[in-house]
């Protein structure tokens, strides 16, 4: 078997939202590595006797670490031919997608990366936020809501001046620390969503400023995982005014 990678963005989790290209690698795959949020319904296009390994890294959970997972990507390519690695979104949008290629391509694994839809941009327009709209935001930030040495990222601090959208994708373990650093810029008060499981039949959404949207998510019971929405763009939500008018009557 010649040995290969190819790299598939599953989508933001709607199992319809992967692309053609992505379909195509799978139905040629002798092995399939998918994680927490690709939708597992996606295994069915692989072929019946195809290997299919959970190689998941969810927080808080017993999981693969990703030096594990390099290393089995290159025995599986050698030992069974073609590797498709399933990855939730975008395979290069904190993905750690490049980390994998650039450790295959090392032992001399031919790999393709097929692109996928971002839950940063899907998530919103999932729930009929736009991330940019004319009058309104003329551009937006994707940051992680952890770097990799457990703190906010430093970009957190200047798109908190910015007039941008700001989305925040792995950010519900900092939602107090960001929600603090917003109010702190005295941002306090721009519109705020919070979404959960994007796109999926179990989606949910929460709708608030920032001050509030911690409290707001700890009612509705909204948690991770979760894409985080910050900007003037949510109060195009439909209930944000009525969520609004709820607040200004609970504070006066």
């Amino acid at each position: 078997m010649k040995p290969k990678l190819t790299l598939v963005g599953a989508g933001p989790g709607d199992g319809e939202l992967i692309t053609l290209k992505g379909i195509r690698a799978l139905r040629q795959a002798d092995v399939v590595l998918y994680d927490d949020l690709a939708n597992h319904t996606l295994l069915e296009f692989a072929p019946e006797q195809a290997l299919k390994i959970y190689v998941g890294k969810r927080s808080g959970k017993a999981s693969f670490t990703q030096d594990e997972i390099n290393e089995l990507i290159v025995r599986l390519a050698q030992e069974h031919g073609h590797v498709v690695r399933l990855k939730g979104g975008d395979p290069y949008v904190f993905g750690r997608g490049f980390e994998e290629y650039d450790y295959a391509r090392h032992y001399g694994i031919p790999c393709e990366v097929v692109p996928g839809v971002s839950s940063s941009i899907a998530v919103p327009a999932s729930q009929g936020i736009p991330v940019t709209s004319r009058g309104v935001s003329e551009s937006f930030w994707v940051i992680t809501g952890t770097t990799r040495n457990g703190e906010l990222s430093d970009d957190l601090r200047l798109a908190a001046q910015s007039k941008a959208t700001v989305i925040v994708l792995m950010g519900m373990g900092k939602l107090n620390e960001i929600c603090t650093l917003f109010c702190q810029a005295g941002r306090g008060h721009l519109p705020m969503a919070i979404v959960q499981n994007g796109t999926r039949a179990d989606e949910q959404c929460v709708i608030g400023q920032v001050w509030n949207i911690e409290q707001l998510a700890a009612e509705q019971g909204v948690g991770a995982p979760a894409v985080l929405i910050i900007g003037e763009v949510v109060s195009l939500h439909p209930s944000y005014l009525a969520e609004s008018m709820r607040n200004f009557s609970m504070a006066y």
